[in-house]
């Protein structure tokens, strides 16, 4: 279908997804929406941050308007790699158009949701000029798809040392599971990784006497952090929940006992522990389940990840009511899924998280509706109108 305005959601995100931004390349994507955000007349800047034995890494920020509440749109524009081009029905960079669809790498995650935001603020800037009052600002990384540490960390950092403060943060991550309008995000579980060793002693399977096999002993101790629940949940959060994700002993012959046997496993957990307490109950259940029969050691991994929530206040109300205005759906206030940059932000103002659909993010042929960008632009729209009421308001519901 032809495209005639280069402002449009589809527009926009086509030019985004054409720009190969693969964490932590930049791809001409921060350069793409630079150059439409100064046309617009924010100030705009692109700090590169580095960190010894990682890619630098470019992102974006940009500001306008004055004295009074300030909102923020954040996202990122990198994406993770296309796998075998060849498998996708269009080129994961070409932005191809098939019959209602968007097609591209970063079409849901999350390219598309920074399209229908800038659509939005652009098309609000139209009406309103740039007195509107209060300010906008853009916070975009190139990192979060990769190790997260050379990008919206950093750039919060950078922002507040140069006296920039926010009043509440829109994240456009793909929030919802079937249909635009479900879910917003007003918080996130936290998650933590911890690597279990369990220590024997090697021998001959013949002798088992003159041996100590690790591996009873590490099923011993998995069936101690499972034996239990870590809890019931809270009232936004669901239960936690400990995974294991491997269990090895890295051993190829059949007529040796091994002398270790290793497990690592993920929590994800709610807003009734922090990293610090958790491993604390870890080490209290592991303690109980050896006794003075296994011998083993714990290393929990760092984590920049913790459980945090933006209680329900008015601006969630006015998302929420922007959402239901344009789906008719009154979206279900959440905190599933995985970690986002939200974890970040949390420090520096409320944020909560709504964008498109997420049921092809990562992979092959991802894609989304031409309808869905449509809405979601015209959501953005209604939340700039609610959180700076004026005359756009009363001229956009007419």
């Amino acid at each position: 279908m032809p495209v005639t305005d280069p402002r449009s959601p589809l527009a926009l995100a086509q030019g985004l997804i054409r720009c190969p931004s693969v964490t932590p390349l930049e791809g001409g994507a921060l350069a793409y929406l630079a150059g439409l955000l100064a046309q617009a007349g924010f100030s705009v800047e692109r700090p590169v941050f580095s960190e010894p034995g990682m890619p630098d890494v470019e992102n974006l920020f940009a500001r306008i308007g004055g004295d009074g509440p300030c909102l923020l749109f954040a996202g990122h524009t990198d994406v993770v790699p296309p796998g075998d081009a060849a498998a996708w029905r269009h080129d994961p960079f070409g932005g191809v158009v098939e019959g209602t669809e968007l097609f591209g790498r970063g079409a849901v995650d999350m390219k598309g949701g920074i399209a229908c935001m800038l659509a939005a603020v652009l098309a609000f800037l139209d009406l309103r000029g740039p007195d509107f009052g209060g300010a906008i600002a853009f916070l975009v990384t190139g990192d979060e798809e990769g190790p997260a540490v050379n990008g919206t960390v950093k750039l919060l950092d950078w922002a507040r040392g140069r006296g920039e403060r926010f009043s509440h943060c829109l994240l456009g991550e793909p929030t919802n599971p079937d249909v635009l309008g479900e879910m917003i995000k007003i918080g996130r579980r936290g998650s933590l990784t911890a690597d279990l060793v369990v220590h024997g002693v090697q021998g001959h399977v013949a002798y088992p006497h003159r041996a100590e096999n690790p591996i009873p002993g590490l099923l011993r101790l998995a069936q101690g952090l499972l034996a239990e629940p870590l809890d019931a949940g809270t009232a936004h959060f669901d239960a936690s929940n400990l995974e294991f994700t491997t269990m090895d002993v890295g051993n190829p012959a059949t007529n040796v006992i091994p002398a270790e046997a290793r497990a690592t496993f993920n929590i994800r957990f709610n807003d009734l522990w922090t990293p610090a307490t958790l491993a604390a109950e870890l080490e209290r259940r592991l303690g109980r389940a050896a006794g003075n029969a296994v011998r083993y050691s714990l290393a929990v991994r760092p984590t920049n990840s913790v459980a945090f929530l933006t209680a329900p206040d008015a601006f969630v109300d006015q998302v929420a009511a922007a959402i239901e205005a344009e789906t008719g759906r009154r979206p279900a206030l959440s905190t599933t899924g995985g970690t986002s940059d939200a974890r970040f932000i949390k420090d520096a103002c409320p944020v909560i998280e709504f964008g498109l659909v997420g049921q092809t993010m990562h992979q092959v042929d991802e894609r989304v509706a031409l309808a869905d960008l449509d809405r979601l632009a015209a959501i953005y729209g209604r939340v700039l109108d609610a959180y700076f009421p004026g005359t756009a308001e009363t001229q956009r519901q007419a």
